[in-house]
């Protein structure tokens, strides 16, 4: 029996669900359903009534993560006990969008922590990632999860939750966003981006047949072009290192808003690989 499904056991017990469970231990719940199957089988008895709309954990369910409480944590204690340093080469994918905001700060910290650990950077956007993720040419990417969750063939490490903006220039009158959409130029975010494709929509929505001045393949490009007044443009939400050098200022899209979220994939294979484990904990404090 895998310790994978002890702790598959602990988080569906936790959290009163079995999808609730798969998106925490980063499986479908078809996985989740059939390693709790399994673990019945083994014990010869139930782990959870299914009888009404929620499961709900038996008393030997609770006893056997009683039981397996001390064991689990004595086993990832040593895990985290490691009397050399680690060191490696890890192929890691990044999108454009963060090579001057998270990258800088994911690497410093990642010095901090593992200075033997040897990153070779890669730059694609996030269907390239993937696709190189699934081939083994990347052993990790730093990308936009897709709205659908992303390919059930990775692990996902979820990093940031951004909403999009509207980026104007700063010297611009208050407005409505649709309102500038329909005053100023709009400068599109590249569709084959899936951010491009989400600010798209949203444009679309808001301002039907809006035309674009020009696609651009690069958020830090638009960012540039609308410092020097060429237009306006939907896109994640400004960092520090954005308004430093122009003269911008993000306009709140509401609730309505859509949103980018940011995550460390890797094969699922990897999903307990120490070095990828480290990288994901260098860009998590990156994020802050």
């Amino acid at each position: 029996m895998k310790i994978e499904a002890f702790l598959t056991l602990q988080a569906a017990v936790e959290r009163g669900s079995f999808a609730a469970a798969a998106e925490a231990v980063n499986l479908t719940p078809s996985a989740v359903s059939l390693q709790i199957k399994q673990l019945e089988a083994y014990f010869g008895q139930s782990l959870f009534d299914r009888s009404g709309r929620a499961v709900q954990a038996t008393g030997f369910a609770r006893r056997l993560l009683d039981t397996m409480a001390r064991p689990l944590a004595d086993l990832e204690k040593l895990r985290n006990q490691r009397a050399q340093p680690l060191t490696g080469r890890v192929r890691l994918g990044v999108t454009g969008s963060i090579l001057t905001t998270l990258l800088p700060r994911a690497v410093a910290e990642l010095q901090r922590r593992a200075p033997g650990i040897t990153l070779q950077l890669e730059r694609h956007n996030t269907p390239e990632l993937i696709a190189a993720l699934k081939a083994d040419r990347l052993d990790a990417a730093i990308l936009v999860r897709p709205p659908g969750g992303g390919s059930a063939r990775l692990h996902w490490h979820d990093l940031l939750r951004e909403p999009l903006v509207l980026v104007v220039p700063a010297q611009l009158a208050p407005l409505a966003p649709e309102a500038y959409l329909r005053r100023y130029p709009w400068i599109r975010l590249d569709r084959k981006l899936v951010v491009g494709r989400l600010a798209a929509r949203f444009v679309d929505g808001l301002v039907p047949q809006c035309e674009a001045l020009l696609d651009v393949p690069s958020a830090d490009a638009i960012i540039a072009m609308v410092g020097l007044g060429l237009g306006v443009s939907v896109l994640p939400r400004l960092r520090p290192e954005h308004l430093g050098p122009y003269e911008i200022r993000e306009v709140s899209l509401g609730a309505a808003a859509p949103t980018r979220q940011l995550a460390l994939a890797r094969r699922k294979q990897d999903s307990e690989n120490a070095l990828l484990d480290t990288i994901a904990q260098a860009f998590d404090v990156a994020c802050r």
